[in-house]
């Protein structure tokens, strides 16, 4: 069913865009509430699987577990930073554009859904995350075969979570894919915002693919072929503008491009609230113009650093869903940058609407990071690393 997603996914967005005008309304209020049911069963799941996950991965590489998980968290701080960095420079030619930005405008028709019917949050991922490091890298040390029955159990548990979130995946992505086309969210980007949005897009999705042309070894058709693994989860992350709700099928794009899929396992879940680098590109960006907008001097590269550091460390605190990127870095932005209440929310307005974009390449960015650790890092061998491949 993976290999066919592309298609699948694509056809479906495809007669979307085709056939809208003969779609009624109340249709497309009753699948895009369907959507929303998805996404809050894939939400619930979320936790559970994340912890699943973790424990069975770290319970795995043992005494090399700790190192790893610092590895991790070194990686997402470097590559936040320098993504950070490099925007810098990107935005002083932004700053240089002539520049008037309106405050986009909500649509006062917007879809909405039919019914409404979720399931609670349980427990935080981040909650989730944290438990499955600990007791993965507890239990082995005291518990060792009672470790290895669980790591089993969670290994056949989460194959049949992930192969019924594949099948429900389709009517996940129909249902924001009707909205953003019914509310003309596109069309809006493609209409009025057409150059700061290829600016955004053109540079971090150059940077992305560099990582993936790099991490593959300059090597054009693993290249290809890597970026295909990747599309259903990036088509998810659009649609949904939720890297968290796209995990699933970023993990099993980032197994299929990795040498050693188990340390996908803990990469992706690690890192899906963490490792953000549209919002490193996009929020600089945006902050450039709209300072440019209001008359404000450009930063000087020294207070661009500091600015990037508190940027860095404010990805800790960031939720992947949409629009969580833009809302805790407002405190930054003010304090660092000077912005004023007015900036705070043309900036806001800006990422919300360009968020399809930016959590696409939050997930592709999540899985060229999974890609390039796990080229990099110091894999275990033999039939432990057998075993948490299979």
């Amino acid at each position: 069913m993976f290999h066919k997603m592309p298609i699948l996914l694509l056809a479906i967005i495809g007669a979307i865009f085709l056939f809208d005008g003969a779609i009624p309304y109340e249709a497309k209020s009753h699948v895009f509430a369907l959507s929303l049911l998805v996404k809050s069963v894939i939400i619930f799941t979320l936790p559970f699987v994340i912890f699943m996950l973790l424990f069975k991965t770290v319970a795995g590489f043992s005494r090399d577990a700790t190192k790893l998980v610092f590895i991790v968290l070194g990686g997402v701080c470097i590559s936040n930073f320098l993504s950070t960095m490099i925007s810098y420079q990107i935005g002083a030619s932004v700053y240089s554009m002539d520049l008037s930005l309106a405050v986009p405008q909500d649509a006062a028709a917007g879809l909405a859904p039919a019914w409404m019917l979720g399931l609670p949050s349980l427990i935080s991922n981040d909650i989730a995350m944290f438990s499955g490091l600990f007791l993965g890298i507890l239990l082995p040390r005291i518990m060792p075969a009672a470790t290895s029955r669980i790591s089993a159990l969670f290994e056949g548990a989460i194959s049949r979570i992930f192969k019924v979130l594949t099948l429900i995946v389709p009517i996940f992505i129909a249902g924001f894919v009707l909205k953003l086309n019914h509310d003309k969210v596109i069309h809006t980007i493609a209409k009025d915002y057409a150059r700061i949005f290829m600016l955004v897009a053109i540079s971090v999705l150059s940077y992305i693919s560099f990582v993936y042309f790099v991490a593959n070894r300059f090597s054009l058709s693993k290249f290809i072929q890597s970026i295909k693994n990747m599309i259903p989860a990036a088509i998810a992350g659009f649609s949904s503008m939720s890297s968290a709700a796209a995990m699933p099928l970023t993990i099993l794009g980032a197994e299929k491009n990795a040498k050693n899929p188990a340390f996908s396992r803990l990469a992706i879940p690690t890192t899906v609230n963490i490792h953000l680098i549209g919002d490193c590109f996009a929020i600089p960006i945006f902050a450039f113009a709209v300072m440019k907008n209001y008359g404000m001097a450009e930063p000087m590269f020294f207070s661009y650093l500091i600015f990037a550091l508190y940027f860095v460390l404010a990805k800790f605190s960031v939720a992947a869903i949409p629009g969580g990127g833009i809302l805790v870095m407002l405190p930054v932005l003010e304090s660092q940058l000077g912005f004023t209440a007015e900036m705070g929310s043309l900036i806001t307005a800006l990422y919300i609407l360009f968020d399809p974009v930016i959590t696409c390449a939050n997930v592709l960015g999540n899985g060229a990071f999974a890609m390039t650790l796990d080229r990099l890092q110091t894999a275990p061998t033999g039939d432990v690393a057998d075993g948490l491949a299979q």
